[in-house]
Order: C-alpha cells, then sequence, then structure tokens
C-alpha cells in the first residue's frame, strides 16, 4: 500500500496494486473511493459507476484533500 500526502505532509489516502493490476484509491481512514481496472482502461467510483476512461484515481485524492479541515 502506497501512502499519498498533500502539501503539508499530511495523508491524503492511499492506494494498493492487486495481483491483476487493479488499483484501489482509499482516503485516509481506509474507506474505498474507487478503483482503476487496466484491462479495460475505465475508473470507477465506490460504487462502480463510472468515472471515466483512463486511470483517474488522482482525482478520487485531490477529493479527498480538498475535503479536509
Amino acid at each position: 500500500m502506497q501512502r499519498l500526502y498533500d502539501s503539508n505532509m499530511q495523508i491524503v489516502g492511499y492506494t494498493a496494486t492487486s495481483a491483476t493490476g487493479r488499483i484501489t484509491a482509499y482516503d485516509s481512514d481506509y474507506q474505498v473511493m474507487g478503483y482503476y481496472y487496466p484491462a479495460s482502461d475505465k475508473t470507477y467510483d465506490k460504487n462502480m459507476k463510472l468515472i471515466g476512461k483512463g486511470n483517474q484515481i488522482t482525482k478520487f485524492l485531490n477529493d479527498a484533500a480538498s475535503v479536509r479541515p
């Protein structure tokens, strides 16, 4: 699992890559935010709603960073 930090060195979230290559984005409380599937080159939110084509995992992490106090 990789830790991701904001410019103030506060943890924004985490990413984990499975054996199949799927990347899962977690917020700082380890709640799933979304998934990227490289086989289909699509990103989905935690409810499996299509977000878009390509790896857009950073969108989740930017959203998480913007709601932090």
